[in-house]
């Protein structure tokens, strides 16, 4: 409880990815086949194997405070661990850290109120239109997980070890009340960077304030945006967090459907604080490449409500075949631009003044590509677009030619979607697929990539031999490329069918949503 939300969080994420780490190298992954039994489906060996709790890798940290449910001295004393179960065990952990870090959560909103919020020269400077956008509806969570932390103190219930019963249901139907402020005070959270950084542009002396109150000590070096955006973090996690207790809890239980219930609540807000937020971005990008296209063809509106963009970048077109050796293999191609929509593409060539000529178009589904047998250095990384209907209502194909081995991939999964990938989507119910979990968080740079938190699980669909994965994350299956770097590969075929298990087990509620989230994708 001494952690402000945003340490808890690192730390929470970190243990898990150590967890994960030590299952994955407990069996050698030549023992086991997909087909074999998940962990949570074998038989225990022995009754005293099974009384044992279950073994998590702490962080080597001796200062992180970040303690474990079973590690607290009342419940060491208590005795309870040698009567409870390992699931039940490893269930009150994941009761715990919901509690807890409730607890931090508003403890840092505590601390952006009473520090920055109520800081008197900071009211000065702000216009009081200014200080609501900033701070609008934060008084509304910061009450809402008050209520919810009391009567009685939820840390006090679990320390006597009555999370389940008591203090976990009580939190999870308490968390519906999040979905009344949480989904406007989060969309809020995510769009504060602009009025932040026009602030700071604009006014030296909030500039000023605000560097001066992130070195107070109680800051813990952490930045005043990083307290603005508490309120979309904390919604994001807790869904994760009540994934985790209804893989622990026995199926067909009260205590799941309670689970069930605040989950579908909790990824409904955070769909629509998603969705929200990119609705504004992506009304923003549609203004400004409208004004950038100039029309050769007959002119095709861009902006629509229904219509955001995926891919845009540079590619080579062959000119036509190699007729002599002579010939230069740059004088082959000719440089185009392609925009790709969510149900348009658009073929230009850029001009001067940061405008581009459109030449060709056609309908997303009517795009089809091929890739080419390797054909020699000159034509590496090629590929054939087909149009089936293009902008004179005809067929036409273009030869293009990508920087790389993965831009040419992303590029052919982007303009045909429904091509088949290398490996299988998590909708195919199939026993095993290859996956990764994130050990370093990655922001998207491009609209096919895929933003990645510490911790996250995903399919690994496609990979490059340039070091990119094509992947789908588990427990929202949304799907993008990003840095193999980012992640570690999970090995044991045991672990990966154990989360596809967990995953199925987590959406069973709404199957044909499911099936529907997992056809969709931002390519």
């Amino acid at each position: 409880l001494g952690l402000l939300y945003q340490e808890y969080r690192d730390k929470s994420t970190r243990q898990e990815i150590e967890t994960r780490r030590l299952q994955d190298s407990q069996t050698d992954p030549e023992e086991s086949s997909p087909s074999e039994e998940t962990p949570s489906e074998a038989e225990p060996t022995s009754t005293t194997e099974n009384k044992a709790p279950p073994q998590i890798s702490l962080l080597r940290n001796s200062n992180s405070r970040f303690n474990l449910w079973q590690d607290l001295p009342e419940i060491r004393s208590s005795g309870v661990l040698s009567i409870l179960q390992p699931d039940e065990i490893k269930l009150q952990e994941a009761m715990f850290e919901l509690v807890t870090s409730e607890a931090s959560y508003y403890k840092s909103l505590n601390l952006l109120v009473s520090h920055f919020m109520e800081n008197e020269r900071l009211k000065k400077i702000l216009h009081q239109s200014e200080a609501h956008i900033l701070f609008s509806n934060v008084l509304d969570v910061m009450a809402v997980s008050e209520r919810i932390q009391s009567p009685p103190p939820l840390f006090s219930l679990v320390g006597r070890g009555q999370a389940d019963a008591v203090s976990g249901t009580k939190l999870l139907l308490g968390h519906r009340s999040y979905t009344r402020v949480s989904d406007r005070v989060a969309l809020k959270a995510l769009t504060f960077s602009l009025s932040l950084s026009s602030l700071s542009q604009e006014k030296p002396a909030f500039r000023e304030l605000i560097s001066q109150l992130e070195l107070d000590p109680k800051c813990k070096g952490l930045s005043f945006s990083s307290f603005l955006i508490l309120p979309f973090q904390r919604i994001t996690r807790l869904k994760l967090l009540v994934q985790n207790i209804l893989k622990k809890v026995e199926e067909k239980s009260d205590r799941e459907t309670t689970a069930l219930d605040a989950h579908k609540e909790l990824e409904t807000v955070v769909k629509a604080c998603n969705e929200g937020v990119r609705k504004m971005s992506r009304t923003e990008q549609m203004i400004s490449i409208q004004k950038k296209l100039e029309f050769k063809i007959k002119s095709v509106p861009i902006i629509s409500h229904s219509r955001w963009l995926l891919k845009q970048g540079e590619l080579q077109q062959m000119n036509g075949p190699k007729t002599s050796r002579t010939l230069r293999t740059k004088k082959l191609f000719r440089e185009i631009y392609l925009f790709l929509f969510n149900d348009l593409l658009v073929i230009c060539r850029q001009i001067p003044g940061d405008k581009y000529q459109v030449f060709d178009s056609a309908p997303r589904g009517l795009l089809r590509v091929e890739e080419l047998e390797d054909q020699g250095q000159s034509l590496a990384n090629v590929f054939i677009l087909r149009l089936l209907e293009n902008a004179d209502d005809r067929e036409a194909s273009y030869m293009l030619k990508a920087s790389s081995q993965s831009e040419m991939k992303r590029w052919m999964i982007s303009l045909a979607p429904n091509r088949r990938t290398k490996f299988v989507s998590f909708t195919s119910r199939l026993v095993d697929c290859p996956q990764i979990q994130c050990v370093h968080p990655y922001v998207a740079q491009q609209p096919d990539e895929l933003s990645l938190e510490l911790a996250d699980v995903l399919n690994i669909l496609d990979k490059t031999d340039d070091g990119w994965i094509f992947g789908e994350r588990l427990h929202d299956q949304e799907r993008g490329w990003f840095p193999s770097s980012m992640g570690e590969e999970i090995l044991n075929p045991k672990i990966r069918a154990q989360n596809l298990k967990e995953c199925f087990r987590v959406h069973k509620s709404d199957d044909s949503q499911r099936r529907k989230l997992g056809s969709r994708n931002r390519q």
